[in-house]
């Protein structure tokens, strides 16, 4: 388990991110686990599937930005109050291998949590056999959004 240099303002937030995670409809349609949950940090889990492919099999960009977005959104959630739901401002990818192997992992770390707005980097990892092989790196700005019926966490 990851140690965390951040203190969550919701001792309940992994409760949180799980519920929140389980209504996201496309990670339901990637197949998407949680792995690591800790403050500030999570990671998505995906195996490869030939519908998440582009035209040479490699896992789509489109999918790994997708999968890094929540990484990094929910690593920002972590550190959210209660009452807050989150919502990405921009990113930015750095596609620096094809993303060829068995299982996926993408990762969200929190860099700087602020009341409102979060900065996050994210990591894409292929795995095939043993080997773990970063593909991609995100830069996330997120946001903290709070009473707004029509977003909930």
């Amino acid at each position: 388990m990851m140690t965390s240099r951040f203190e969550p303002r919701d001792p309940s937030y992994a409760e949180r991110v799980q519920q929140s995670f389980a209504r996201q409809g496309i990670m339901k349609t990637l197949d998407a686990r949680l792995g690591l949950l800790a403050a500030g940090a999570v990671d998505i889990h995906l195996d490869w599937a030939q519908g998440l492919t582009q035209q040479h099999g490699f896992l789509h960009a489109g999918v790994v930005s997708t999968a890094l977005d929540s990484a990094c959104g929910y690593a920002a959630f972590t550190l959210m109050p209660a009452e807050a739901a989150v919502l990405t401002i921009e990113f930015k990818i750095n596609l620096l291998a094809p993303a060829r192997g068995e299982r996926f992992r993408m990762e969200g770390r929190v860099l700087k949590p602020g009341r409102t707005i979060s900065v996050c980097e994210g990591r894409a990892y292929a795995q095939q056999g043993g080997n773990e092989i970063l593909v991609a790196t995100m830069g996330c700005t997120l946001m903290a959004v709070t009473d707004r019926p029509d977003i909930q966490g």
